[in-house]
């Protein structure tokens, strides 16, 4: 790791605490405990496959399980890929064939590691075509590497994928974890905190982590976590900015809403997925008239983006759908 990327690490609260050891995971304890298992027995360690719910510690128990497996050194050999960054085929036949070609020889040695680790975080946003090969690598390089996938939505995975691999489904951390685990950062921050603070961040961000911690340490560079710092940094998350968007569609200024929404596309960076996962926690949090309108439209573009229908059409149409929603409550 390099000076720079430490002192990201030391600055962000999310990689500073992030759990070193399995025992040190919030909630999920069966999974952890079945994971401690497979991993006093590494020769049979199987191709793993990790869904839930996003900042619940599917990648940092990837990573945890790595060091659990292959030491010290465990960064040599592990190759840690994003997938949402590079969905295509192109990513699947270069990087992951190359590093899973690799053939580790087993002289006997009980330092010599067994396989190399590959962990595929967000693969639900790969193409079939691309999940398609990597099937094909997972069965070809089975001797001398191991995969660890995780995704969001387990039915995005391919069955073909699904039945190689054992998996474990995280479920959302409950909010006493998330509250306790708030208050021990506020106090090795020595950061001082409100109760209605901690509360308002729990109701935000419903179970997920990465965002609470996010969160709170954007109220803490305010000074203390109290609950207008809280309310400024949800605030400036692209969450509350989806809500603009929605509010706007519905409203009928779909202009305006359209605007927005490709400034958090294409200036943001957020994924179409992201938008849509955030505006259908909005859309309920609002009480519409109509809500079983409102979750049909949701899942008619959730089904046109996953089968590879142009986004930004595809989210424009539905701010479009979200205004005539919008018409019948007036």
């Amino acid at each position: 790791m390099t000076s720079e990327s430490q002192n990201l690490s030391n600055l962000m609260w999310v990689e500073k605490y992030r759990p070193k050891k399995l025992d040190d995971i919030v909630n999920q304890k069966e999974i952890i405990n079945s994971l401690k298992n497979l991993a006093k027995k590494p020769k049979e360690m199987p191709h793993l496959l990790f869904a839930g719910p996003a900042g619940v510690g599917k990648t940092t128990t990837g990573l945890c399980l790595a060091r659990e497996l292959l030491g010290e050194n465990w960064r040599e050999d592990t190759l840690e890929l994003n997938a949402s960054d590079e969905r295509g085929i192109k990513m699947v036949r270069e990087r992951v064939k190359e590093f899973a070609g690799v053939i580790k020889l087993d002289l006997g040695n009980k330092n010599d590691k067994l396989f190399r680790l590959i962990i595929l975080d967000e693969a639900d946003e790969m193409t079939s075509e691309a999940q398609t090969a990597l099937r094909r690598i997972i069965e070809d390089s089975s001797k001398t590497t191991r995969f660890i996938i995780i995704c969001n939505y387990l039915s995005q995975i391919i069955d073909p994928i699904q039945s190689r691999c054992v998996v474990y489904r995280f479920k959302r951390i409950t909010a006493e974890d998330v509250e306790e685990y708030l208050k021990l950062l506020c106090k090795k921050e020595g950061v001082k905190y409100e109760e209605k603070a901690i509360a308002s961040i729990l109701e935000s961000t419903q179970g997920d982590m990465r965002h609470s911690i996010n969160v709170l340490q954007g109220a803490a560079v305010m000074g203390s976590v109290s609950t207008n710092t809280v309310q400024t940094s949800l605030g400036l998350s692209g969450k509350a900015k989806v809500a603009d968007v929605i509010k706007l569609a519905i409203a009928g200024k779909f202009n305006e809403a359209r605007i927005k929404l490709l400034e958090l596309t294409m200036v943001y960076g957020m994924s179409e997925f992201d938008f849509l996962k955030y505006a259908n926690q909005i859309g309920y949090s609002m009480k519409l008239n109509h809500p079983e309108e409102f979750a049909a439209l949701m899942a008619e573009y959730d089904h046109r983006l996953t089968t590879g229908a142009h986004p930004e059409i595809q989210l424009a149409a539905l701010l479009a759908q979200l205004g005539k929603l919008g018409s019948k409550s007036n």
